[in-house]
């Protein structure tokens, strides 16, 4: 893949929380075993998400994040 094309976290709720907001984990880096990486496709909006995200100003649907908090432990430990 090429890195420049991606945006890469450690952050589980911040990954999910750009998932919520249309955003798919094209990769999982598992490499180091007490870290998983995630790897999302960047655009030109994901920067003022992100932002968004960190001033605690980004809101998202409880039920969605909580399913997507639970699908990604699910790719990260069952694979």
């Amino acid at each position: 893949m090429n890195k420049e094309l991606y945006y890469k976290t450690s952050d589980l709720a911040l990954c999910a929380a750009l998932c919520c907001n249309g955003y798919a984990v094209n990769n999982i880096d598992k490499k180091n075993p007490k870290r998983a990486i995630f790897w999302i496709k960047n655009n030109n909006n994901l920067d003022k998400i992100i932002k968004s995200y960190w001033s605690r100003e980004l809101t998202v649907e409880p039920m969605a994040f909580f399913n997507i908090l639970k699908e990604l432990k699910a790719r990260i430990y069952n694979s």
